[in-house]
């Protein structure tokens, strides 16, 4: 069995998308997988820069490993040099989701 997990926050609603960082940092902490990845994707983007909380918990899971906005998204919205900000990487998230359920990472959606 993979000891690697995907998170992808794609909710708007911010309980939800704190929840699935919360997991995320937790498990990197506590060590219940070897590797854990994040993507934000869609409305969840929006969060990034409106949310303080949601903002400072990506600073903090950033300080570990870095997480992925969806570029596409992100230009379409005009928040993608916002994002970044906050240290998060942005590209197409498309294909990056893609390899990483090949290489094995078992994905979670918020």
């Amino acid at each position: 069995m993979s000891s690697k997990l995907l998170v992808i926050i794609a909710t708007g609603e911010n309980e939800k998308a704190l929840t699935g960082l919360m997991y995320a940092s937790r498990t990197l902490s506590e060590g219940w997988m070897d590797e854990v990845k994040v993507v934000f994707f869609g409305p969840s983007e929006r969060l990034l820069v409106e949310d303080e909380v949601i903002a400072k918990t990506v600073k903090e899971f950033g300080a570990v490993e870095t997480p992925i906005a969806c570029k596409f998204i992100s230009d379409r919205d005009g928040i993608s040099e916002k994002i970044e900000a906050l240290g998060v990487n942005v590209d197409y998230v498309g294909t990056i989701i893609s390899n990483f359920i090949k290489d094995g990472y078992v994905p979670m959606v918020f």
